[in-house]
């Protein structure tokens, strides 16, 4: 089984206010990214939550999914993956997990199902999407890389062992541009959900 997991520990400092409940199309970016994610056939889904963790938890507690606090939100995304891992390490069932980002609301169920798909038929530890020669999000991680990501420089993050793993990373070419848009500042959200 891949488990999705969803990172919203950080305190959006350049947003202003949590990213997590920001509106897009009736929805918010946790509601949206979540529908995604099922609509994919991902059963089970974890969000980290951080910063605010109380008060976010309240607005999000209705959805489908696993909650887990990272208490150490402040030490960046890696300590929020880490949490993750640490919920799930001793679920048997979990061979993998398709990770993503809060601020990445346009993500294509298509694309998701297309990359677990790849990810089982390949056998390969890490699927990533590319777009023009950048990859983006989300990231499919093996089981057997729990261990690395678990003892990674925490202020390198998941990069060093996706750089260590060249050789056993499939790289999956799109035309989404949803995979590389981080929406983090006001600026992005009037320009790429306000319409603007």
């Amino acid at each position: 089984m891949i488990v999705a997991v969803v990172l919203s520990a950080g305190e959006s400092s350049r947003m202003g206010r949590p990213k997590a409940l920001l509106p897009i199309d009736g929805q918010t970016f946790i509601e949206r990214i979540v529908t995604t994610l099922k609509h994919s056939g991902l059963e089970r889904i974890v969000v980290v939550l951080g910063f605010n963790a109380e008060e976010l938890r309240k607005t999000i507690e209705g959805l489908p999914v696993e909650i887990v606090t990272n208490h150490n939100y402040k030490n960046g995304q890696l300590s929020s993956l880490q949490a993750a891992i640490h919920h799930l390490e001793s679920d048997k069932h979990c061979d993998a997990i398709l990770v993503h980002l809060v601020d990445h609301p346009y993500i294509d169920s298509a694309l998701v199902q297309i990359m677990i798909q790849r990810f089982k038929a390949s056998n390969k530890l890490i699927v990533v999407p590319r777009r023009q020669g950048k990859r983006g999000h989300p990231v499919i991680f093996s089981r057997a890389l729990f261990a690395e990501l678990l003892s990674a420089p925490m202020d390198q993050g998941a990069k060093t062992v996706v750089n260590a793993h060249h050789a056993d990373t499939l790289e999956i070419d799109t035309e989404d541009v949803g995979i590389t848009l981080d929406i983090d500042t006001p600026e992005l959200y009037r320009q790429y959900v306000k319409g603007g």
